[in-house]
């Protein structure tokens, strides 16, 4: 690979990085409507896709806070809920418990919540879950290369939330500190879902 290439590459995930710290700080993109593109608007922060129109997640793997391994893969059959956070970011601290009270009222219906933790120290990472009592596994993803995977739909923003649903479509984009008043339906919508044929 060449230098150029490698620069540009360099430059390309740091300007990435740069528009996930857009949220945290306070900004917020305003989804357009897609019309023929299969997904339903919401109110300017919330992106819903149609059941036979959701994009396909792409393959999240790495390291946990922690010690372990993740891979979404394993995880299919489930609706899965990732959430990409970072301890220095104050609407991920405010929206922590919200996070956790979804998580544990739509276990049972088979709905798996995964954090995906940004720009971070592991040990912060690690102090974070512990503060917050946070009972499901995080990534630990200091340069952001899961984002950058969901080149269909980024996330562009901390706090934000991606729900992917049994097969592994990409069902819902929330690019905003959330509640679990607005989550948990999202979420149980998805879990409430047949399978799609494949």
């Amino acid at each position: 690979m060449s230098a150029a290439v490698t620069r540009s590459a360099r430059c390309a995930l740091l300007a990435a990085l740069g528009l996930l710290l857009v949220g945290c700080a306070g900004g917020g993109g305003t989804d357009q409507d897609a019309g023929s593109k299969g997904f339903v608007s919401g109110d300017g922060t919330i992106t819903q896709y149609q059941q036979d129109h959701r994009p396909l997640a792409p393959a999240v793997t790495g390291d946990l806070v922690g010690g372990g391994e993740y891979s979404l893969r394993g995880y299919r059959g489930n609706v899965v809920v990732l959430n990409f956070w970072g301890s220095w970011c104050a609407p991920c601290r405010a929206e922590a418990a919200e996070l956790v009270e979804v998580a544990e009222a739509t276990y049972d219906a088979g709905v798996r919540f995964i954090g995906v933790n940004v720009r971070d120290s592991e040990d912060k990472a690690a102090a974070f879950d512990r503060t917050y009592r946070v009972p499901y596994p995080s990534l630990f993803d200091p340069a952001g290369r899961v984002a950058l995977a969901f080149r269909e739909t980024p996330p562009n923003a901390i706090p934000a939330t991606i729900v992917i649903d049994r097969k592994g479509g990409v069902a819902a984009v929330l690019r905003k500190p959330v509640t679990a008043q607005e989550l948990r339906p999202v979420v149980s919508k998805v879990a409430a879902e047949s399978e799609r044929s494949s």
